[in-house]
C-alpha cells in the first residue's frame, strides 16, 4: 500500500531535484550528470580489500549530490529515480566486460529493511537497469534469487570488518533461482560500494550455489580506496 500511494503521489506533486533541490524536477540535468554514465564507469577498487570481492565497476562517485538521490531512492520512497539510476548503472554493468544473456543479481537487503521501506530497491533498481541494458541490445534479465537466511544486525556504525562478519553467512541463493544461475554469467548490482562487504557476501553465496560470477556494478564508488562505512547504510 505505501509503495502504490508513493508511486501515485510522485506523478501529481510537484518534487525537488533529489540530488540538489532545485525546484520542480525530480532530478535536474546536472545531478543526472554526477550519477555517470558510459563515458565515467570505472574500475573501483579498496584497501585493503575484502578476499573474494569480485571486479567491481561504478557509474559515478559518491558525493553529496548523488548520496542524496541513492538516500531518497532507497529511504523516502522517490521511486521515479529507479530509471535514472537504472541507466547509470547499466553502464557499470557493461564495464564488467562480459558476453551475455546476463543474469543481474540483486545484493538482498535486510527483510526488515524492505518492510520498513515499503519496497525494495536494489531489485527495482535491478528491473530498470535490465530494461535499459535490452534498449541498448544487451540481453540481460534479473533474477533476485538471493536472501538474508537469518537475521543480521543493522550495518550503520559498523566498521568494515565489523559488516563482513556480520553478514558472513547470512546470504543465500532460494532453491527455485538456483537453475537460473547456471544458464550464464552473473553480475551483482547494488546501488553502491563502501566497504565490500555485502557484495563479498552476494558473491560467496553465488558461488556456493554453481554460480560464476562475472563481476559486480554500482552506481557509485568510492574517491578513497580506503573507504569508510557510510553510517547511512542500512543494507
Amino acid at each position: 500500500m505505501r509503495g502504490w500511494w508513493q508511486e501515485i503521489t510522485g506523478l501529481v506533486l510537484p518534487v525537488d531535484c533529489a540530488g540538489c533541490g532545485r525546484p520542480r524536477t525530480e532530478l535536474c540535468e546536472r545531478c543526472t550528470g554526477l550519477l555517470g554514465g558510459a563515458t565515467t564507469a570505472r574500475r573501483v577498487r579498496l584497501s585493503p580489500e575484502p578476499p573474494g570481492l569480485p571486479p567491481v565497476y561504478a557509474a559515478g562517485r559518491y558525493g553529496d549530490e548523488v548520496r542524496a538521490v541513492v538516500l531518497a531512492h532507497k529511504e523516502r520512497g522517490a521511486l521515479g529515480l529507479a530509471r535514472p539510476l537504472g541507466t547509470a548503472l547499466a553502464a557499470a554493468v557493461r564495464r564488467v566486460g562480459t558476453a551475455g544473456p546476463l543474469l543481474l543479481v540483486p545484493v538482498p537487503s535486510a527483510r526488515w529493511a524492505v518492510a520498513q521501506r515499503g519496497h525494495d530497491a536494489t531489485a527495482r533498481m535491478a528491473r530498470a537497469t535490465a530494461r535499459e541494458l535490452r534498449r541498448q541490445g544487451v540481453p540481460a534479465r534479473t533474477a533476485a534469487v538471493l536472501r538474508q537466511r537469518r537475521p543480521v544486525a543493522d550495518q550503520a556504525g559498523l566498521t568494515a570488518v565489523e559488516r563482513l562478519a556480520n553478514l558472513s553467512g547470512a546470504v543465500a541463493a532460494t532453491g527455485g533461482g538456483l537453475p537460473l544461475l547456471a544458464v550464464g554469467p552473473v553480475v551483482l548490482v547494488d546501488d553502491l560500494m563502501t566497504t565490500g562487504a555485502s557484495l563479498t557476501v552476494a558473491a560467496r553465496a553465488v558461488t556456493v550455489a554453481g554460480g560464476r560470477v562475472a563481476g559486480a556494478a554500482v552506481v557509485a564508488g568510492p574517491h578513497d580506496p580506503q573507504a569508510r562505512p557510510d553510517p547511512s547504510d542500512r543494507r
